[in-house]
């Protein structure tokens, strides 16, 4: 049966206009994160002793809190103020905060709330308060199974995000990724699966077989994926729900960077086969096949646009690797990139304006973006090595891997996630048990 996880209820959204809509100019790094004051959840002691039953969680109210302060805090558009320096109590300033208390330690916006226990369901209700303007902006509740309760802190996350933003939030969101173990040259490949935030990792593979670059449906929780059986490359789709699995075909060649298209019908990918590269589409209801670029070049790692009317590649036929974008039917190609150096991987924003891209360049890679005629070029991070960026389901962050160098003796090697916000200032590590690479954003969850 099917795992699904289920909200059963969103009650008391109140469209009240917020204070100060925050105001992030992408293409600066001068933000000034919005001070903020995430209060404990409060929690009655029958309801706290239920949950520390069923979940182990001492206080499940503060739980679901930390995890929204680290959610916003991450994102580098909020500054959480310690909790050190709250002069309410939970119970009290969900109720009726007295404002004064936290303009004095210089919030601008307040989270409270209280969870419950009520019918063997965890009960979830949270305010959040505009503190200058002395009133509640918006209220929910949400009301779901005890285990959720991660869930809940991220959908809550998101909630606040997009009230005081104006865009939709990115935390209630899973990311695939190929989890690697041992000497680079025997590495142990198997994928894995955590939620954003590197919690609820889990291994999908065994390792018994090389995984390359899995990617998300954009419309489901299902993923294609490369792998190598019998050393022979393999596309494969696999619901991660169900755990069923099964190879898209054989093809002729060697198999390269399989993608979904935004409607996730198709996937489109690259056949290398005597001496060339082309792009091909597999229609994933009758299997068919169609070829999308004939040249003699070398054309790969192809992206939609997110209307699905566009396709964005790599190709060297113009001497050395660059961008193009065609239409989706392989027509009309033409080159974006015309900057110093090769340029690979392009994806294309969710929103649909912006391209990213690793750059190669005097022994340095970069990521970047551009727009989608080429122009506004900004590189966000460069390194010894880092590829692979994927893109938040908003089209604010982006997610690669990085790699050390090794050193004389072969020894030093690592690879990690990285994530990067558009402004290229709000850099982090992404924390995974062992080394990763080739990272892959899932759509949001609470679709």
């Amino acid at each position: 049966m099917k795992k699904k996880f289920i909200i059963l209820f969103l009650i008391l959204i109140f469209p009240l206009k917020v204070f100060a809509l925050i105001e992030v100019d992408i293409t600066r790094g001068n933000l000034n994160p919005l001070p903020l004051a995430v209060s404990p959840l409060a929690i009655d002691e029958q309801s706290r002793n239920e949950f520390k039953k069923i979940i182990k969680k001492e206080n499940i109210g503060s739980e679901i809190s930390s995890i929204v302060e680290n959610n916003l805090k991450t994102s580098g558009l909020f500054n959480p103020l310690n909790k050190d320096a709250f002069l309410q109590a939970p119970e009290i300033a969900n109720l009726k905060p007295r404002f004064e208390d936290w303009s004095l330690i210089k919030a601008q916006a307040l989270i409270t709330g209280k969870v419950t226990f009520i019918d063997e369901k965890l009960r979830v209700e949270f305010r959040l308060w505009d503190v200058l303007a002395a009133k509640e902006i918006m209220a929910l509740a949400f009301t779901t199974v005890p285990n959720n309760w991660r869930r809940v802190g991220h959908i809550i996350s998101d909630k606040v995000y997009e009230r005081l933003t104006g865009e939709k939030g990115y935390f209630d969101t899973r990311i695939i990724y190929v989890a690697e173990e041992g000497p680079k040259t025997q590495r142990k490949k198997r994928l894995a699966i955590m939620d954003q935030d590197g919690a609820n990792n889990k291994f999908l593979t065994l390792g018994n077989e090389l995984v390359l670059t899995p990617r998300f449906n954009p419309t489901s929780q299902m993923i294609t994926y490369l792998s190598y059986f019998k050393n022979l490359p393999r596309v494969y789709l696999l619901d991660i729900e169900t755990g069923t699995q099964e190879v898209v075909g054989d093809f002729p060649g060697m198999t390269f960077a399989p993608r979904f298209s935004p409607n996730g019908k198709k996937i489109i990918m690259s056949f290398a086969k005597d001496g060339r590269s082309d792009i091909y589409t597999m229609d994933l209801e009758n299997r068919i096949v169609e070829r999308i670029t004939n040249h003699p070049s070398i054309d790969t790692s192809p992206s939609y646009s997110p209307n699905g009317k566009y396709i964005a590649f790599n190709s060297d036929r113009s001497g050395y690797q660059q961008i193009y974008i065609m239409k989706s039917d392989g027509s009309e190609a033409r080159r974006i990139s015309f900057g110093n150096g090769i340029y690979g991987t392009p994806v294309w924003s969710p929103r649909g304006d912006l391209i990213a891209f690793t750059k190669l360049h005097k022994g340095k890679f970069y990521i970047g973006v551009m727009r989608t005629d080429g122009t506004g070029e900004r590189l966000l991070t460069e390194n010894y090595y880092q590829e692979a960026p994927s893109w938040s389901p908003n089209g604010r962050v982006l997610i690669f891997y990085r790699e050390t160098k090794t050193d004389n003796k072969g020894e030093g090697f690592s690879a990690k996630l990285w994530s990067i916000d558009l402004t290229g200032y709000n850099e982090r590590l992404v924390i995974t048990p062992s080394d990763a690479s080739d990272p892959s954003w899932s759509s949001l969850l609470s679709n």
